[in-house]
């Protein structure tokens, strides 16, 4: 089971799933139209549309319900998160539980900019520089939290990938 934002990159993915695979989808994004307008084509053409559950709206209280049931403890393959940079360590506290030991989390835009790493005094944009404290306390968090092993992808704007190792 996955819990994602879908994007044009799950093309590939969807086309694999559709061999027989088991899986289903979890997607929420805030604006229903990013759903329809650019993932949905790409998920009914890969013939998996049946297996998406979306969910328009903020992701916490979604979050909150999955969580609440004990259930859905451990019971997630993979989750990605591109959503809104001042929620991440919230999203991190309620995924955790969501994702089984040996599951992978995906965190994008985590260099942010490169902003991450520049000094105290550097010149950012007001937007990149907002965000930075809170991308940045991500990074620190997932750094020291013991139940995951991470892998920072300087790969566009930064993907960290955590893997529950308890």
């Amino acid at each position: 089971m996955g819990l994602t934002k879908l994007s044009t990159k799950y093309d590939d993915y969807a086309k694999t799933c559709k061999k027989g695979h088991l899986f289903k989808i979890l997607a929420m994004d805030i604006n229903k139209e990013n759903y329809e307008e650019i993932g949905l084509p790409i998920i009914q053409k890969a013939g998996v549309a049946h297996k998406i559950d979306f969910r328009e709206g903020p992701a916490l209280p979604v979050l909150d319900l999955l969580v609440e049931d004990k259930n859905n403890h451990g019971t997630y393959d993979f989750i990605f998160v591109d959503a809104d940079k001042d929620n991440y360590i919230n999203y991190h506290k309620r995924i955790i539980e969501l994702v089984k030991v040996g599951g992978v989390i995906g965190y994008d835009n985590t260099l942010w900019n490169g902003s991450v790493v520049a000094p105290p005094d550097a010149t950012l944009g007001k937007y990149v520089r907002y965000y930075s404290d809170f991308v940045l306390e991500l990074n620190k968090a997932l750094a020291a939290d013991p139940r995951i092993e991470i892998c920072m992808l300087p790969v566009g704007d930064g993907i960290t990938l955590c893997r529950r190792s308890s």
